[in-house]
């Protein structure tokens, strides 16, 4: 059977340890072995889950920008502390180390690219 084309902002692709890949139902949090590279279209911050921390206990992840802009903020290692951000163009990634509690704001309208261990993945309410 032929290659047949993979729609990554619809579906998500998984790689498996052994080197198999393959296409399914986008999943953004759960316990799923592998790596999962999906497609994001952002309009707004709420978009992307703005409001929650995001923390991956199983491995980095690799988010790149493929148009528009974001800011990353990592949470602070203690209290009372600033945040720390990093600010993301078109063509640029950034990998954030395993189990470092992250989050994303959007410059404007932008589409992402996510590389990342599902495994025991959450989203943690962000204190305002």
């Amino acid at each position: 059977m032929p290659p047949i084309p993979i729609d990554l902002f619809q579906r998500g692709v998984r790689v498996l340890r052994d080197g198999t890949i393959f296409d399914e139902p986008r999943r953004m949090i759960g316990d799923i072995d592998g790596w999962t590279l999906t497609a994001f279209h952002l309009e707004t911050t709420a978009d992307a889950h703005g409001d929650h921390w995001e923390v991956h206990p199983s491995g980095d992840e690799l988010v790149a920008v493929l148009a528009g802009g974001i800011r990353m903020y990592f949470h602070p290692e203690s209290t009372g502390a600033e945040e720390d951000s990093l600010a993301l163009a078109a063509g640029q990634a950034c990998i954030v180390p395993r189990d470092l509690l992250h989050r994303i704001e959007l410059d404007g309208p932008t589409d992402l690219l996510s590389l990342s261990p599902r495994r025991g993945s959450r989203l943690e309410e962000r204190a305002r």
